[in-house]
């Protein structure tokens, strides 16, 4: 899972994934899901992310795996 965010156009995307989008649909205002060809959820697109979400802080919690992090 990657979390990617925009500050030029504001959007936070979180690539759930590594499969292509075959299909969007919007779920609420901003608020975007992508689906793979199977119609699994691959993505999630948020516009106007920081007034949506607290961008300052990411909290993970008991996730089985390693976390790698890369700075812009």
């Amino acid at each position: 899972m990657k979390l990617n965010y925009y500050p030029d156009t504001d959007s936070l995307y979180i690539d759930l994934a590594e499969r292509s989008s075959k299909e969007s649909k919007e779920v609420s205002e901003g608020v975007v899901l992508d689906y793979d060809a199977e119609g699994n959820i691959v993505g999630i697109d948020i516009d106007n992310a920081s007034k949506k979400l607290d961008l300052k802080q990411l909290v993970l919690s008991k996730l089985p795996t390693e976390i790698q992090s890369l700075s812009a």
